[in-house]
């Protein structure tokens, strides 16, 4: 590299000679962030969505190319956040395409050390079986002067506040039918 090479690309040199006296554009920029682009011009479609880590429910749009995302970012549309995440709602990418998320049913029997991995329907039979169990052991029909209860207080839910208003309703609905009384959201908490 000469002389005459090193100094044109001296971003104090580009300033003083160039448009940009001020040094707040294109003379402040190098060649390689001048060539760089956003991973979100490539992407092939964007959906929207919500941050999954807490209540707050903070707009997040999510780029995908190829069916890959390939990046998450805040949603300016939102009127929650107007475009901004915190650290962990800006690390959602990771949450996503992490090779170490676990992406099956996992379970570890009573007085084990080692997980197993089950397949769906088996873990999906295994909690029924159980929550029909627990609401049968613990079923309160009256009280001591026959007043009825209908009612268990061997099942509780705690509901995540980042489900939406609709699932939250059916989730309600579900464990009020099977006669639950502690029901809970963690956004109430």
């Amino acid at each position: 590299m000469g002389v005459r090479t090193w100094i044109e690309g001296w971003p104090v040199y580009r300033q003083l000679t160039g448009t940009d006296p001020l040094g707040r554009g294109a003379a402040a920029q190098s060649p390689r962030s001048r060539d760089l682009s956003a991973r979100t011009g490539s992407a092939d479609s964007m959906a929207r969505s919500v941050c999954p880590y807490c209540a707050v429910g903070c707009g997040q749009r999510i780029f995908v190319k190829d069916g890959e995302v390939v990046q998450i970012e805040g949603d300016p549309d939102s009127p929650i956040s107007r475009g901004r995440l915190c650290p962990k709602g800006s690390a959602s990418k990771s949450l996503v395409t992490s090779d170490r998320r676990v992406r099956g049913v996992l379970y570890r029997r009573p007085f084990g050390t080692d997980w197993e991995e089950l397949d769906l329907d088996t873990a999906m039979g295994m909690i029924a079986d159980r929550v029909v169990a627990a609401r049968a052991a613990t079923w309160e029909d009256a009280d001591e002067e026959g007043r009825p209860l209908n009612r268990t207080l061997g099942i509780a839910s705690l509901g995540g506040a980042t489900l939406d208003n609709e699932e939250n309703y059916l989730i309600k609905k579900l464990f009020t039918a099977l006669g639950a009384l502690q029901i809970e959201n963690q956004a109430r908490i």
